[in-house]
């Protein structure tokens, strides 16, 4: 099981299993919400502590269509921790426990700054991976 949290604490839940995927995204999009890596968990092995009801979601204006969420009260960057999909992209950084899965992909790696470098093999695309 590995605990997740906002900085203040008052959104708590638990995976009851490892991350399958982890990726970078590059994009000014995700690199302004604080959720630029991120690792993808399935619906039913997210757990509720508490503070479900303090995350809210920014709905973005179209041709965006992906909800970012974050502590009402803190401002962490959750990633999609609302979404109903059955599986989702939750903010690394709000991990608590250790991780076994590693970055696979970077993507959007046109708009990563140039003060940032890549410093691992993991495939990198343009947009989305393939």
């Amino acid at each position: 099981m590995i605990k997740g949290s906002c900085c203040c604490g008052a959104v708590m839940f638990e995976l009851l299993a490892q991350p399958a995927l982890m990726g970078t995204c590059h994009c000014s999009r995700c690199r302004k919400a604080g959720a630029s890596t991120i690792v993808f968990v399935k619906k039913g092995d997210l757990r509720w502590v508490a503070g479900k009801e303090e995350v809210a979601l920014y709905q973005p204006a179209p041709p965006y269509k992906y909800g970012r969420c974050f502590c009402r009260i803190c401002g962490s960057s959750l990633g999609e921790i609302l979404s109903e999909e059955e599986s989702f992209p939750i903010a690394a950084n709000a991990l608590d426990g250790a991780l076994e899965v590693r970055n696979s992909f970077h993507e959007f790696v046109g708009e990563k700054p140039g003060w940032y470098e890549i410093c691992d093999g993991a495939k990198q695309s343009q947009g989305h991976p393939a």
